[in-house]
């Protein structure tokens, strides 16, 4: 395998330190890869990609003008992250995950993050995922958000930092533990000589989260996953971790609320109550007597099941208030106001474009700037200035202008980079990281996460559809730990 030529250039290398050192972490996996000739290392990437057919690992697009499925694009270099690390991170995220739970909670309760100014009240009652339908409602536990994927990046100096928090229905979880599956069966001598954490009990805490938020006590819940349907981006992951949890797979049309606002699921022997929803569907198609009327992906009357207390919806409806990238400016605010600490994972330095300061330095400077709409997600609506045309940037001018309190603003990040196998050979490509995190009775925080990788040279967006791909993440004890 060829590495000799292999350089990242100014960008901080997560496997290698220099040019032809190793990082610590790294060292044995580099050893290994460096042993495994041209042929071999070929071999092994083919050897991936029958395993991804085999398993049937896929995601839909739906940018092409049809719903294609493609098979998941994987890069057969892991990630490697020291474990010391690590438990910092691991400390870090449940400390954020805390603090965004009590906050969504104030917010549709007393409001006194609001009362007392810390958050401007227009934020999030200008926010279109704040539900007033939510209001006077505490989930239990008092989480919202029970399952959350936030976005980490390494920068030009090899910090982690939070990109974003995804608090309405992350995705990407399965594909984590496939990751894991397929470079098990391709490098399994590697697991023999490297104490690598494992990350497959993930679908057994999921279950028990979700079943610490079951209504009735007396008896085993019945969790459903709620899928839109076969045609949904995500599908792939919805019906994997129901299977692997021994949950139930509906869509909208297989449940109904009774006279006594509980939730029922068709089956052949008759209806069965429903306890926990791990719903996949987005908030306003949730249910269309309060939401969108014309919804046919929820099922009517399940937000007075839930305000009732009749049945737990994961996430939680309105948990999205939080899960926007104006709101997530103030989360290191937060985390000193409900929890007296300061933040333990830094953020990204953002700029708001509805503050007047903010919004004349964003203006002066778009074309050095990442521009973001605030609700959208998977890459789309973005503006990487330094890339951009003129043309471009002034178009971006004139939206913020028009809607300023719809657009955040972040320099470009010197994203670190990690190798992969190209059809050139080994060169390095920018990625983030996303762990996922389980709020309910208890907090618990993924061995790593879903590494995605922007496969094109010198591209920073990482999202599979538009054409990112993944690689399995390593927590590697080491010795001297």
């Amino acid at each position: 395998m060829e590495w000799n030529d292999y350089n990242s250039g100014v960008f901080f290398d997560e496997i290698m330190e220099t040019s032809s050192q190793p990082r610590t972490v790294a060292k044995e996996l580099y050893n290994y890869l460096k042993s495994l000739d041209k042929n071999e290392v070929l071999a092994r990437k083919m050897a991936s990609e029958r395993c991804i057919e085999e398993m049937g690992v896929s995601f839909t697009i739906y940018s092409e003008g049809n719903n294609i499925d493609r098979h998941w694009p994987f890069d057969i270099i892991p990630r490697p992250i020291p474990s010391s690390e690590w438990k910092i991170v691991e400390k870090g995220l449940i400390q954020r995950i805390k603090a965004l739970n009590m906050f969504i909670n104030d917010v549709y309760n007393d409001q006194k993050i609001l009362k007392d100014k810390l958050v401007p009240r227009h934020l999030i009652e200008g926010s279109s995922n704040y539900l007033k339908a939510c209001q006077g409602i505490t989930p239990p536990h008092g989480a919202w958000a029970n399952i959350s994927g936030t976005d980490l990046v390494r920068d030009g100096d090899g910090v982690l930092r939070v990109l974003e928090d995804n608090l309405r229905v992350p995705s990407g979880v399965s594909y984590m533990i496939e990751n894991r599956e397929i470079t098990k069966r391709i490098f399994p001598e590697v697991f023999d000589t490297q104490c690598i954490s494992p990350i497959t009990d993930y679908p057994i805490r999921l279950h028990e989260m979700l079943a610490s938020l079951s209504p009735r006590k007396d008896v085993a819940p019945v969790i459903a996953v709620l899928t839109p349907g076969i045609y949904n981006s995500a599908y792939y992951e919805h019906s994997f971790l129901a299977q692997e949890m021994g949950a139930e797979l509906v869509e909208g049309a297989d449940l109904f609320v009774d006279k006594d606002d509980c939730v029922y699921m068709r089956t052949i022997n008759g209806p069965q109550r429903v306890d926990v929803i791990y719903r996949r569907v987005d908030d306003v198609f949730i249910d269309p007597e309060v939401f969108n009327k014309h919804s046919m992906l929820g099922v009517p009357g399940i937000m007075r099941a839930w305000k009732k207390g009749n049945v737990a919806i994961s996430n939680a409806p309105g948990s999205g208030v939080a899960d926007d990238k104006a709101v997530y400016a103030y989360v290191p605010k937060m985390i000193k106001y409900y929890l007296d600490e300061e933040a333990i994972l830094p953020n990204v330095k953002t700029y708001l474009c509805y503050e007047d300061d903010d919004f004349a330095y964003v203006n002066e400077h778009l074309e050095d700037l990442v521009i973001k709409p605030v609700n959208e997600s998977g890459g789309y609506g973005i503006l990487l200035g330094p890339k951009a045309t003129k043309e471009e940037i002034e178009e971006f001018r004139g939206l913020i202008a028009k809607n300023p309190r719809n657009y955040v603003a972040q320099p470009m990040l010197d994203l670190s980079t990690a190798p992969v196998i190209t059809d050139q050979g080994i060169a390095p490509r920018h990625l983030d990281l996303r762990p996922f995190i389980l709020q309910g009775e208890n907090c618990w925080v993924t061995k790593g996460g879903l590494t995605r990788v922007a496969m094109v040279e010198g591209s920073l967006v990482v999202n599979s559809s538009q054409g990112g791909g993944s690689k399995d993440t390593w927590i590697v004890e080491q010795e001297d730990e």
